[in-house]
């Protein structure tokens, strides 16, 4: 059976599948704006269907249409229960994308400018998110990290993340503040799922669909939705949520009827027999 919650950071309890806001404003980060009333909707219905954690960020949209101003029309005032994720680091370049970094000395602005995008006084939890469009490359991140815990010290955040890094920088940015949530494209690195799993860290895969361990088999995954009556795409997330009680979930969409889709992939439970079938 599925643990279908989580406790992030040790005091908020969190439901495994959440909401992820990227694809709100644009359904690609160059493609065109979507209507912001269609992400409006999205929103509510998704905390209807019991998402309470949503993952978002400033650099989320372009063309006037942004995720954050999107969530705080459509959730403000907030379910006291609900769990706002945001990512600083990435800077818009001249063509819109987020390719940039930005300097210690800019995230304070970032921070700031999520505080009054979304309208909160805290944000509960914001990742450090490193490399541009890029893979993790290594470089040091411990100056950036002071800076993000030195925020929470104030109070502006509650918990800290770190999000598309190795090996080597996790650690660096544990030996600095203690990390709530690693954000990581895959959820395919193996040894950092087991630290994190050891240490009560979330491991959010922010391409949920990318499975979790070993690829799926499409062959495979369409023997169990059979079985089940679902989805090959929703019999993934059910294999994400069953492979790890550390890993979240974080499906994103701008229509309503994929939201429907994904969110019925929390009430699939797994077999023994259908996880074995999966894993070859």
């Amino acid at each position: 059976m599925t643990n279908h919650t989580f406790s992030l950071g040790g005091d908020l309890t969190i439901n495994r599948l959440g909401f992820g806001a990227m694809r709100l404003a644009t359904g690609t980060f160059d493609g065109p704006t979507r209507a912001p009333e269609t992400g409006v909707a999205v929103l509510r219905r998704a905390v209807e269907l019991g998402v309470n954690h949503i993952d978002t960020a400033g650099f989320y949209g372009r063309g006037g249409v942004w995720a954050n101003e999107q969530i705080r029309t459509a959730l403000a005032p907030y379910p006291e229960d609900l769990v706002i994720a945001t990512k600083v680091g990435p800077l818009l370049g001249a063509d819109g994308m987020p390719s940039e970094q930005a300097t210690p000395d800019r995230l304070r602005g970032l921070v700031e400018a999520d505080l009054r995008a979304l309208g909160l006084d805290r944000l509960d939890l914001v990742y450090l998110r490193v490399g541009g469009m890029t893979g993790p490359g290594g470089e040091s991140i411990a100056e950036r990290f002071e800076v993000l815990a030195g925020l929470r010290e104030e109070g502006l955040i509650r918990h800290l993340g770190v999000s598309n890094v190795d090996a080597g920088q996790f650690a660096e940015a544990r030996s600095v503040a203690l990390v709530a949530a690693v954000q990581n494209q895959h959820a395919d690195d193996m040894a950092m799922l087991a630290e994190c799993e050891e240490a009560g860290i979330a491991y959010v895969p922010y391409f949920p669909l990318g499975g979790g361990g070993n690829p799926l088999d499409a062959e495979r995954l369409g023997k169990v939705a059979a079985r089940l009556g679902a989805t090959t795409a929703q019999v993934q997330l059910a294999s994400l949520l069953a492979f790890s009680p550390s890993l979240l979930a974080i499906p994103g969409t701008g229509s309503l009827d994929h939201l429907e889709e994904n969110m019925a992939a929390g009430g699939l439970d797994l077999t023994a027999e259908d996880l074995a079938v999966l894993r070859g």
